[in-house]
């Protein structure tokens, strides 16, 4: 964008100057004709004006490229003048990523600049998970009369990338469905284990360890121990990335995508950590899929995609989506033996229909869903009762759902874990 436009700061002048001067002419006040006179003088100046030039250049530096979420970030701009002529007027207004709030200074900064010489300022942005690229930054330079501006922008490419530590939360309890691989959740299969399922008669071949001696010395009858036997198991953690899935609880507080998003990096380091196989996706606009897998490699893009992927952005996106095109491209991906942690707010039916769907596709779901409502009006009162609703009406359909308020998300865990065991 490069444009001239008056700034019509002196519409009306002359006309006023030219009345001063008849007024006085006719009430004989020679300081009010002196006013006029200078009024005309000041009219013709700024009609005289002509197009302010513009040759600038720009550097930005931050203080850190790759902080992680909730530091403090320093960005030094400096605004060079490598032309002839000076900019008597010079405003800046930095392009500052969407996803960033500045925390500290300002972004914008007024000046004036003689030819070779230099302006530095600087503000300080709260980091932000994700992946940010700073906008041109806009200028605005005026000439000495102020009666026109130039309007043009400087770009120099910055980038930002903020990316969580993952930590890993309390243990998950996953559900029944597993592979033939060794893991850590209990099935009802006999086999090797740890946890004690049953006894059955000796047969020649079984491990000496397995035989229970206590009873053969008691009735002189071998019989062998048989344990519960623990599989692996195959996750997608699905994130809900719609429109409708950027709520946030006050205007400070992170919205529902950012926590589920934490969530599912902290799920992701328990589960493939405890030997399952892990898989990240998202339900919205963007498409993200991450097979599952394990392994060192495995680790590194899961947290890549988490941190950075456009479609877990920590603002909405502007992309039209297509729910029903999305939901039935995500079942071909789903492999047949995976279960799915879905981390959602549950802020309307639709996504409540879509835990059960895939529910009843034969994916057992659990939902983890951050509660984004309040009770400051009757409305956030209403959709707070509505949310809940959805939530009993998830669990009387069989569904795990972990409602995950101001409480950690440990906690909350703990909680339910309770409550299906019950």
């Amino acid at each position: 964008m490069d444009r001239t436009v008056p700034t019509n700061r002196w519409i009306g002048a002359a006309g006023l100057a030219l009345l001063a001067g008849g007024v006085a002419i006719l009430a004989r006040q020679p300081g009010l004709l002196l006013a006029g006179v200078l009024g005309v003088a000041c009219a013709a100046y700024a009609r005289s004006a002509s197009q302010p030039s513009v040759s600038l250049e720009l550097d930005r530096e931050l203080s850190d490229t790759t902080p992680t979420p909730g530091d403090d970030v320093r960005v030094t701009l400096t605004v060079r003048n490598v032309g002839d002529s000076p900019v008597a007027d010079l405003r800046v207004v930095d392009g500052v990523p969407k996803a960033l709030s500045v925390s500290g200074g300002s972004a914008r900064h007024g000046t004036a600049l003689r030819p070779g010489k230099q302006a530095t300022f600087g503000y300080t942005v709260d980091a932000t998970r994700g992946e940010h690229s700073w906008e041109p930054t806009q200028v605005i330079a005026r000439d000495p009369s102020g009666a026109l501006e130039r309007e043009t922008t400087l770009e120099t490419e910055t980038t930002m990338r903020c990316t969580p530590r993952l930590e890993a939360t309390t243990d998950l309890p996953l559900r029944g469905l597993t592979t033939q691989y060794t893991g850590r959740v209990a099935t009802d299969v006999a086999g090797t284990g740890v946890e004690f399922y049953s006894t059955r008669h000796y047969r020649p071949g079984d491990p000496l360890r397995r035989i229970d001696w206590n009873r053969w010395a008691r009735t002189g009858e071998l019989s062998t121990l048989e344990f519960r036997e623990e599989r692996a198991a195959t996750v997608v953690l699905l994130i809900d990335a719609r429109s409708e899935a950027y709520r946030q609880a006050g205007e400070d507080a992170p919205n529902a995508v950012e926590r589920s998003v934490d969530a599912a990096g902290r799920a992701f380091v328990a589960l493939e950590g405890g030997g399952d196989r892990v898989g990240v996706a998202a339900f919205g606009p963007e498409d993200l899929w991450l097979a599952p897998g394990s392994g060192s490699d495995h680790r590194v893009k899961a947290r890549q995609l988490l941190a950075t992927h456009p479609a877990l952005s920590p603002t909405p996106s502007g992309e039209d989506f297509f729910p029903s095109i999305r939901l039935r491209r995500l079942r071909r991906l789903l492999p047949s033996d995976a279960q799915l942690l879905f981390f959602t707010p549950l802020c309307d039916d639709y996504v409540a229909s879509v835990a059960r769907r895939l529910d009843a596709y034969g994916h057992l779901v659990t939902v983890v869903s951050p509660d984004p409502t309040t009770a400051d009006t009757p409305g956030h009162r209403l959709a707070r009762v509505q949310r809940r609703n959805r939530i009993s009406r998830l669990r009387a359909s069989g569904l795990r759902v972990v409602d995950w308020g101001e409480e950690s998300l440990a906690a909350e865990i703990t909680r339910a874990r309770g409550r299906w065991s019950a």
